[in-house]
């Protein structure tokens, strides 16, 4: 069930140069408290290994990787390439990951980081197999959209997580996955989960303490002009709700591939004048004007000059030939 290391296959895959070549949902919002909640529990030397069940395609996980901690461990859980063992699942799986294979996992992976987190293949439901109770610090759901696996998800990862451990669940309010919102809510209703913050796509929560992180949480969006926030109330508690749509997004990791280099286009040659009469050349200065365009000028001046002008200029002309 458990593998650390990819196959050679995995190599010949196309490989991501940047985190947004990866395929996946894992917008700027997230990848913000993503990274916020991770840094604070490290600059807290919060104790605790990462969790991700549902994959997909690596992009959160790759994110996750890079902010975790040498003695730390990362276990990632997904079914990507067996059966779901039950019919539901497996027809949630054929529409909406039939292109999901562990190899691309993999390849994406390694493209950003030396070795592979703990991978287990199966149903989120065997994590418990896999990770010790009282072990996470920071944990992602992501995997069924059904009611009953998702509800399942949400109680595994509670014996999983430390007292004061994150748990973030994904498309809480998605139209297209109501059994997630369901799941999600009854948990804070009915199984002590606390909400901390929420943006448009997912749901921060503990079964610890939420008041200190949301103190130093709203520290934070306080100072950043480019995220906005709002403080609501559930049931007297309160839950951040906040949005990047103007944000930058947090530093990236590197991936080993660097992107191809554009080669410049060649310019274009300077298109030929239509063809037509030549302009005449500029004549250099102090050379005589032919005969024929002395004619020119005399004629120019005669249709321009006052009539007095022009008068003396044809009497001087006639007695110049008179006198030849």
């Amino acid at each position: 069930m458990t593998a650390p290391i990819a196959d050679q296959s995995a190599e010949q895959l196309p490989c991501p140069t940047r985190l947004s070549d990866v395929k996946g949902w894992f917008f700027t919002a997230d990848q913000l408290m993503f990274d916020w909640f991770l840094a604070h529990q490290q600059d807290r030397s919060v104790a605790g290994d990462l969790l991700e069940l549902g994959a997909y395609m690596g992009k959160s996980a790759i994110f996750m990787g890079a902010r975790m901690r040498s003695d730390e461990r990362f276990t990632v859980c997904d079914l990507f390439d067996s059966p779901a063992e039950d019919a539901s699942n497996s027809q949630e799986m054929n529409k909406s990951y039939a292109t999901l294979t562990r190899r691309a996992f993999e390849a994406n992976y390694l493209s950003f980081h030396d070795e592979l987190p703990s991978i287990v293949q199966g149903l989120s439901s065997v994590v418990r197999d896999h990770v010790a109770d009282d072990s996470v610090r920071f944990a992602h759901i992501d995997a069924s959209h059904l009611y009953e696996h998702v509800h399942g998800d949400i109680l595994s990862v509670r014996e999983l997580l430390t007292e004061d451990g994150v748990v973030v669940l994904d498309d809480y309010r998605a139209e297209h996955c109501p059994g997630v919102a369901a799941a999600t809510w009854q948990a804070v209703t009915g199984e002590g989960l606390r909400p901390i913050c929420i943006t448009g796509t997912k749901f921060y929560g503990t079964w610890g303490d939420p008041e200190p992180l949301q103190k130093a949480l709203l520290e934070w969006l306080q100072s950043r002009k480019d995220v906005w926030h709002e403080v609501q109330y559930i049931n007297d508690a309160p839950l951040i709700r906040l949005s990047a749509k103007s944000a930058k997004e947090p530093a990236q990791p590197v991936s080993r591939h660097k992107a191809k280099a554009t080669v410049p286009k060649p310019a274009r040659p300077a298109q030929r004048p239509a063809a037509g009469p030549k302009a005449p050349a500029s004549r250099p200065a102090g050379r005589p004007v032919p005969r024929a365009g002395r004619s020119v000028l005399r004629k120019v001046a005669l249709d321009v000059l006052p009539p007095i002008v022009t008068r003396a200029i044809v009497s001087a002309r006639r007695k110049a030939r008179a006198g030849r």
